[in-house]
């Protein structure tokens, strides 16, 4: 008969496996939708496999596609793509202690660090489970986003002219849509819509696809501005103890 600590591992590690199955899923069926959104942006199925292979991250192709799509220069994707990846370098300050990886492995590990694999390693109550949280996540993903996206890109190649459903518009829709969540509180509103009144503004004077970068250093130059404390709760607070007095 199994000890306790064995008998609860068993537990943890099933739950962990679980969910890191429904992860790999959901992410693997988005990635049919970034298969045909790119072939119908203008890139072959070798080139996107590539992008699915070696940049494995979901936000940076949808971004680089998008502005690839919209007549924008190849390089002003590339930047764009690594603008929205570079959080998964900040992910990997966080990992590196937790994960402990050497040598070559390294290589392979840093492939891994997805916004998936960092969440689902991070919230766990022991570094064993840390770990197999990180690793069956981005493994499972990996496999199923680069699934997802041949899937994606033999459903659309099938079709005579994709762009007749639509999918041409599909890659900015995708772009939003991963924008919108983060969309909470006023100051975030407030950033997005300046943000997008520069990019509009800089549309007649640079080339397709930089602005998609202005606008990006607007939130990257706001997000470096000191806060200002709120100065609300100490005036009720003076207010209260006026009155009190």
């Amino acid at each position: 008969m199994a000890d306790e600590p064995e008998l609860a591992w068993r537990l943890t590690r099933g739950q962990v496996l679980r969910d890191a199955m429904g992860v790999s899923v959901a992410t693997g069926a988005y990635g049919i939708s970034f298969g045909a959104i790119s072939l119908a942006g203008g890139l072959d199925f070798w080139q996107t496999m590539a992008l699915s292979l070696l940049m494995f991250t979901g936000g940076s192709q949808f971004g680089l596609i998008g502005v690839v799509a919209g007549g924008g220069a190849p390089l002003a994707g590339a930047a764009t793509a690594i603008m929205l990846g570079a959080r998964n370098a900040l992910y990997s300050l966080s990992l590196a202690e937790l994960l402990r990886v050497r040598g070559w492995r390294r290589l392979l590990t840093a492939q891994l660090v997805i916004d998936e694999s960092t969440a689902m390693s991070l919230g766990r109550d022991s570094e064993r489970a840390a770990r197999l949280g990180f690793y069956s996540t981005g493994i499972g993903v990996f496999v199923l986003w680069n699934l997802g996206t041949a899937i994606g890109l033999l459903g659309a190649s099938w079709l005579a002219e994709p762009r007749v459903l639509g999918l041409d518009a599909a890659a900015p829709a995708a772009f939003l849509a991963l924008l919108a969540p983060r969309l909470r509180g006023r100051e975030a509103w407030a950033v997005a819509l300046a943000a997008a009144m520069v990019a509009l503004i800089a549309v007649p004077f640079v080339p397709v696809g930089f602005p998609v970068l202005i606008a990006a250093l607007v939130g990257v130059v706001a997000g470096l501005l000191p806060v200002r404390p709120s100065t609300s709760a100490p005036e009720r607070t003076e207010s209260a103890e006026e009155e009190s007095r």
